[in-house]
């Protein structure tokens, strides 16, 4: 543990101007205390060091006991952001190891076997979008993520920051084909469900419970593709109110799997 007080310090690097500059290959940053105190808990993820106020440092010790060989920095919060380049305000960050990429083909076959619904994202870049998507997955007990068509990393930093942790939780794994990744599935016995606006599809609280149940989000602004919705078993939506054309694709993604993942299972 040393306190900082020059923000040019050299042993600061994976810190300085986070806006401007992503972390090193292989690497990660985490932001936020809370999101800090769960990456110090997912021990699957080797933690470099960390970055925080003196207020932050008192919240993460119990986890930092942890992790005794750690190096902890702490800095006043003028110096802090001096240092991250920008109005930081959450009190803690940290830069961790990233895992290998996890293989698409493992988190479908422990969603399979766990009889919980899979949450599949196309062409989802924006970072709030798939935090947000991760994180609700977490809370409403989706087994596991999928990311085809170059949707945003997970680990990004507001990704991250914006699930709360969640994507430190979540199985997921990026999957670039996404015509295999269907296939697979459907190989496996999951049903695809395309969440859609659309008016002819069927109200997604209307669906009889079964297991293996895949659901595909889209890009907020255009959707599905064409290669996804033509995939899908079933076009699903959430009725909305007149003069309503569509929802946030995270708070779309809560209202479904609180439908269809709050269902009592069975096996077809």
């Amino acid at each position: 543990m040393a306190r900082i007080v020059d923000p040019d310090d050299p042993r600061l690097a994976d810190y300085r101007d986070l806006p401007a500059r992503p972390p090193p290959r292989g690497r990660f940053v985490a932001e936020g205390t809370l999101v800090v105190a769960r990456l110090l808990a997912a021990s699957r993820f080797p933690v470099r060091s960390v970055l925080c106020t003196e207020a932050a440092f008192a919240q993460l010790a119990p986890a930092l006991d942890a992790h005794p060989g750690t190096p902890v920095w702490i800095a006043p919060d003028a110096t802090l952001r001096g240092i991250v380049g920008y109005r930081f305000h959450r009190g803690a960050l940290a830069v961790a190891e990233r895992p290998a990429d996890a293989d698409a083909e493992a988190v479908i076959a422990a969603a399979h076997g766990s009889g919980r619904p899979l949450v599949v994202l196309e062409r989802v870049t924006n970072p709030d979008n798939v935090g947000g998507v991760l994180r609700n997955a977490h809370a409403l007990g989706a087994a596991g993520a999928l990311l085809v068509g170059g949707c945003c990393d997970p680990l990004y930093r507001k990704a991250l920051r914006v699930s709360m942790g969640a994507a430190l939780d979540v199985p997921w794994a990026t999957a670039p084909d996404g015509a295999e990744t269907f296939a697979r599935l459907r190989a496996r016995g999951f049903t695809l469900l395309a969440l859609t606006p659309d008016a002819s599809a069927v109200d997604v609280a209307t669906l009889e419970p079964r297991e293996r149940l895949a659901l595909l989000l889209g890009a907020e602004r255009d959707g599905l593709g064409p290669l996804a919705r033509d995939a899908a078993d079933l076009l699903v939506r959430i009725p909305m109110a007149p003069g309503a054309d569509s929802l946030n694709v995270a708070t779309a993604a809560a209202i479904a799997l609180h439908r269809i993942a709050g269902q009592p299972r069975v096996v077809q």
